[in-house]
């Protein structure tokens, strides 16, 4: 029917001429009826057919079309058609400033928000009740603190600071400003007739309250709440999980009077955002199990647990229900397929959805490159990302350490430098601390008597002044101290970190096993006992072949304890379990949260051979191990 109806329009461009005109609307065509054709619309293409006709039959007056006109045009994220229809309206009133707010608003044009509303001000054309909480928005996006404080005193000049939109929006701007003392003044000061009318003010408080960790007071707020929705529960939930409390969100969601998407999703996410992938996806299933439609956000959380531990049945079964439920490849969704598949190892499956995602933005390209960097295709990621330069894409500090990263994997230093210097100089992108990293591994394998070995000190001492709290900074180095013998230098490394309390990250791996994934600590599991007897007799049957354990990578200097210490390496007792519990032939996939070793690269090289197994290790890149040799070249 839509296409019929605009199927009669002409496809003329409205002029560039100010929208005034002191003609009579033609009778054939009524402002109702343009109206009903721009709600109808879906695509800025229709819309600027719409705007012809309007020209066409003298309409371009009316205050009312040109409000709807902006609010569709913002609608399908048109914002610089919008903003020429503004501009060509005169004169500019009361309702054509707050459509064209609101939509910048919405659209995260917050500075262009900003400025519209001082345009306003200065025009003497009076805000309302509909202006404030987008300007507010724009202003708590921007970390205004001070225009913020001014907004609140404008507010209550004009004499709206006790409407229940302006005063939740004004609560959240001191919230997202981390000012939650003045959210509690505008809480405090609202009537109590209009508290106990108002769940929203209640839920910005709690929501506030527990963002920052203050979880007794937001505890508080919700047991004297008059009345609790979804979101007053979700809210308490997210801070819990915030906290790492999982127990206790989880005792919050058994309690809850109704379990809608939204309190699903927010223990999906709560569980895969604390390291608990495989609870987040049991509870996934769980909740289609209970006959609860999942949303976007819903499969977005769901994939990314897949994709931190390397689950990739689990992965296709929520790529089929979203395909069986219409959900379409586009945005987020499109976005996290592809980096499930890639962090799952079917890289070709990762680029077919690649290709498929419509409305790529900066994350999907992202997406894909790092997926093809940490599989070691170095000249696709590189054809990917001047590909994204040629589609107008604006690369940040993300898609330049993945391009990095690609390079560091296949040694190409001097190509990684130049990308390095034109993220810095070319784009004015300031290195984070990960980005010191890359380059610190890619210049330590250069050598001592080299120009890279300074190089990497000195990207060391930038490291450890960027992050002095930084576990991994520490790590590398004393990594690369250890593989040199030089005992004295790691432990200095040791005590450092002793001294300055910083913790190394417990290395976890993960095996997916019949669509169920297991998870491995250095030493302990179930089925211990027969995993450790599985694994001395893949060392005993690796020494055979000349295997040796290298104790180099430990970092303590006694034969023994080293001996002892590599056994018990979280891949070696993952890689156990799977040569246990599947059938001959199937190819074993473990994902490890922490660098791979030397020994037990060394190890699973072996243990491929013995086999007759591919052995698929993903760390920070994917290892591919088949008839004794690595895919890596030993070069990671």
């Amino acid at each position: 029917m839509k296409g019929h109806v605009f199927n009669r329009l002409t496809t003329a461009i409205a002029p560039t001429t100010n929208i005034k005109s002191s003609h009579k609307p033609s009778n054939n065509i009524t402002e109702t009826h343009i109206i009903s054709l721009i709600h109808s619309s879906n695509s800025t293409k229709q819309l600027r057919q719409i705007h012809a006709q309007i020209i066409l039959h003298n309409l371009f007056a009316s205050s009312r079309i040109t409000t709807q006109l902006i609010s569709s045009a913002s609608l399908h994220k048109s914002i610089d058609y919008a903003l020429s229809i503004f501009d060509h309206f005169t004169p500019k009133n009361l309702h054509i400033f707050n459509v064209l707010i609101r939509g910048l608003a919405e659209n995260s044009h917050f500075q262009s928000c900003i400025s519209h509303f001082v345009f306003m001000l200065r025009l003497s054309v009076r805000p309302n009740r509909l202006t404030y909480p987008f300007v507010s928005k724009s202003v708590a996006s921007l970390s205004l603190l001070s225009l913020g404080r001014g907004l609140h005193c404008l507010i209550v000049k004009s004499g709206v600071e006790y409407d229940a939109f302006v005063r939740v929006h004004l609560a959240d701007m001191y919230v997202q400003l981390g000012k939650t003392r003045g959210a509690f003044k505008v809480f405090d000061e609202t009537p109590e007739k209009n508290k106990s009318e108002s769940v929203l003010l209640w839920n910005v408080l709690i929501n506030g309250c527990s963002k920052i960790g203050y979880l007794r007071k937001a505890v508080e707020l919700f047991g004297m709440m008059p009345k609790k929705n979804v979101a007053s529960w979700v809210s308490l939930i997210d801070g819990f999980m915030r906290k790492g409390d999982l127990k206790k969100a989880g005792e919050l969601f058994e309690q809850m009077p109704e379990k809608g998407v939204v309190s699903w999703t927010a223990m999906i996410n709560g569980f895969s955002q604390n390291g608990e992938a495989e609870k987040a996806l049991a509870m996934f299933f769980q909740m289609l199990d209970a006959g609860v439609r999942a949303n976007d956000f819903t499969v977005v959380s769901a994939l990314s647990a897949c994709a931190k531990v390397g689950a990739l049945e689990a992965g296709v079964r929520v790529h089929n229900y979203i395909s069986c439920n219409d959900f379409g490849l586009k945005g987020a969704i499109g976005t996290a397929l592809v980096d499930m598949y890639a962090k799952c190892g079917n890289i070709e499956a990762a680029s077919l959805v690649f290709g498929e995602t419509k409305e790529k933005d900066l994350l999907t390209w992202t997406a894909m490159i790092w997926g093809l960097a940490i599989h070691g295709r170095y000249e696709q990621a590189i054809q990917y990302f001047k590909k994204m330069m040629y589609s107008g894409t604006e690369p940040d500090g993300t898609v330049f350490l993945a391009i990095l990263t690609a390079c560091w994997y296949s040694g190409q230093v001097k190509l990684a430098l130049n990308f390095f210097d034109s993220m810095r100089f070319d784009y004015f992108i300031e290195p984070s601390v990960k980005h010191h990293t890359v380059v610190v591994n890619l210049l330590s394998r250069v050598g001592q008597d080299s120009q890279g070995y300074q190089n990497s000190q000195n990207s060391f001492t930038k490291l450890l002044q960027l992050k002095p709290k930084h576990p991994s900074s520490y790590v590398l180095l004393s990594n690369i101290y250890a593989a040199e013998g030089r005992w004295k230098d790691v432990a200095r490394v040791r005590t450092l970190m002793q001294r300055r309390s910083i913790k190394k990250d417990p290395g976890w791996s993960y095996i997916e096993v019949n669509g169920h994934v297991h998870r491995f600590e250095a030493g302990g599991h179930k089925l211990a006992k027969e995993i450790h007897s599985k694994l001395e007799d893949i060392m005993a049957g690796a020494r055979e072949q000349g295997y040796m354990p290298g104790t180099e990578w430990v970092l303590h200097n006694i034969k023994e304890e080293k001996e002892e210490a590599l056994g018990c390496h979280s891949e070696k007792l993952a890689l156990a379990f799977g040569l246990i519990q599947t059938t001959p032939g199937t190819t074993i996939k473990i994902v490890k949260k922490l660098t791979i070793c030397g020994d037990c690269h060394s190890l699973m090289k072996y243990a491929s051979k013995i086999s007759q197994r591919e052995i698929v290790l993903r760390d920070t890149r994917f290892h591919y191990f088949k008839d004794g040799t690595c895919s890596c070249r030993d070069y990671w």
